[in-house]
């Protein structure tokens, strides 16, 4: 797929600078909306503005800054099915388990419509994706890999970060499950490969092999 028949935009949320992203298929009117974040009037007005419908919304874990838009837009389309890995399901709706309690926000998400697991494809408004499970900053932590467009392009969350990873230090976080998931999902796809973060800006797999001072060969890795 060319890149001119893909169309991509990120909006980021206030607080914790939380990338969502919007995506779609320029010969279509439905879109897909990645982990949408704590200002989901953003994403509705963008939304609205190209008349775009979400076919699905997906969820790379379930820490509340990644899941904050979630019941805004199930609010306006409660058709759309909810996507998020079968381990962080259970973080949509307990505030303590998304960390939301810990900042006095007891945020709940609706619960999800479908659970993927590692190996699996999801397929919605004309995109395949390749589910890829790399736990470590959630127990349930997945990516969303898009083979079909050159060149790939992986929504990471928050696995890996330009010139960094994420957080292990939470209840369910693990390096050296998050590094090995890095190197056995991410590292051994093409370097030309895009990874979109959940925060920061995007970056590529050869740039982090190279760079990254927690993974790459900076690490010694």
């Amino acid at each position: 797929m060319k890149e001119s028949d893909f169309d991509l935009t990120r909006i980021v949320s206030a607080g914790f600078d939380e990338n969502a992203f919007v995506a779609r298929l320029k010969d279509r009117d439905d879109c897909l909306v990645f982990d949408p974040g704590l200002e989901p009037e953003k994403i509705l007005k963008h939304l609205e503005q190209h008349a775009l419908r979400p076919a699905a919304i997906l969820n790379t874990h379930g820490h509340s800054d990644h899941i904050g838009g979630n019941g805004a837009i199930k609010a306006r389309w409660p058709d759309c099915p909810l996507v998020i890995g079968a381990g962080d399901a259970p973080k949509l709706t307990d505030p303590e388990l998304n960390l939301s309690a810990a900042f006095g926000l007891e945020l709940r998400s609706p619960p999800a419509d479908t659970t993927v697991e590692d190996g699996q494809v999801y397929s919605a408004a004309g995109f395949s994706l390749h589910v890829l499970a790399i736990p470590g900053h959630s127990v349930g932590h997945v990516a969303f890999l898009w083979k079909d467009h050159d060149p790939q392009v992986v929504f990471v969350g928050d696995v890996i970060f330009a010139g960094s990873i994420g957080r292990t230090d939470f209840p369910d976080g693990d390096f050296d499950q998050l590094a090995a998931g890095i190197h056995q999902k991410l590292f051994t796809l093409p370097e030309s490969t895009i990874l979109l973060p959940g925060h920061g800006p995007p970056t590529t797999v050869g740039q982090e092999k190279r760079t990254n001072p927690f993974v790459g060969i900076q690490a010694g890795q």
